[in-house]
């Protein structure tokens, strides 16, 4: 037992005679229970009983029957009417993956307090794919469902132990400098609030908080990644330089990764960054990957064919 630990004395505790309660006092609370409902309260319930209200409708906006799985990712109600890609890289990678896998589905403008995960992107499956209504299904299941499918591109996405190990150039290296170069790099901060904070709110002071979140989550992953809990740009963009080569290297003179016929996963991984790095709408203010990027004209090809192929 700690020594901090409160200790109580009950060593004349036997010789106490507890109090009998007053007569008012006792008639007070001869019946009374938790559960009883004060007089004021229970003439006003009395008046005004407790209804159950039916579920209210969806509102008209909102599709009556879907044909289409609907993905919800990262984009603008105009840029998913028109299939165009996403603005994020983690809703870009599933978006292009669906294309290529000839999954039918439809985007959907959406946030993460819209996700049961808290993140996006997540499928929802068309309602005839279950008696119930169906299940979400985040991007962590998604290459596992897109396999399920009957009509679904398998071909395309063998079981490759390259394909699971060479992600880690993506992770290590191209994202941080993504994280570093959008969210902390002061130069773009009217991008980040246009692509994220904007669209939250109007309210000047939940935008702030917002783009003040934003940036604290991104030094807080790139921080996690250096040892001297230090972030410098010119490190995190040597790191990019070297993903890149790695991945021209790897790319070589093959159209597509592994030396496949056609795009896989890890191509749309690859699109995903190199896109969107590469993309004038993103309308970047200091785009250092870019210049990182364009001393490998295979990726920029590869990027090229890809939007070619599917946007």
């Amino acid at each position: 037992m700690s020594s901090d630990e409160p200790v109580h004395d009950d060593t004349n505790d036997s010789k106490q005679t507890p109090a009998k309660p007053s007569e008012p006092a006792a008639r007070s609370n001869r019946g009374y229970s938790i559960f009883t409902v004060p007089a004021p309260l229970k003439r006003i319930f009395d008046r005004f009983p407790l209804v159950t209200y039916a579920e209210n409708d969806a509102p008209l906006r909102a599709p009556t029957a879907r044909d289409t799985h609907g993905l919800h990712i990262f984009t603008t109600a105009s840029d998913a009417r028109n299939g165009r890609p996403s603005f994020n890289p983690a809703c870009l990678k599933w978006q292009t993956f669906l294309k290529i896998a000839g999954a039918p589905f439809h985007a959907v403008a959406s946030s993460n307090h819209a996700s049961p995960s808290g993140s996006l992107p997540f499928l929802l499956p068309t309602a005839a794919d279950q008696a119930t209504t169906p299940a979400p299904i985040p991007s962590s299941k998604l290459r596992r469902w897109v396999n399920a499918q009957s009509g679904a591109n398998k071909s395309q996405e063998p079981l490759d132990v390259r394909g699971d190990a060479y992600p880690s150039l993506l992770e290590d290296g191209v994202r941080k400098a993504w994280l570093y170069q959008l969210y902390i790099n002061p130069a773009n901060a009217a991008l980040v609030d246009r692509l994220y904070v904007s669209p939250c709110s109007s309210n000047i002071f939940v935008r702030m908080t917002t783009s003040h979140q934003l940036q604290q989550a991104a030094q807080h992953e790139l921080s996690k990644a250096s040892a001297s809990n230090t972030i410098h740009e010119a490190d995190v963009l040597q790191e990019a330089a070297a993903s890149f080569e790695a991945l021209s290297t790897l790319l070589d003179s093959d159209e597509w990764f592994f030396g496949r016929d056609g795009p896989g996963l890890f191509d749309a991984s690859v699109f995903a960054y190199t896109h969107l790095i590469l993309d004038s709408d993103m309308q970047w203010q200091d785009n250092a990957l870019s210049d990182a990027l364009m001393d490998h004209g295979n990726l920029v090809k590869h990027r090229d064919r890809m939007v070619e192929m599917y946007y």
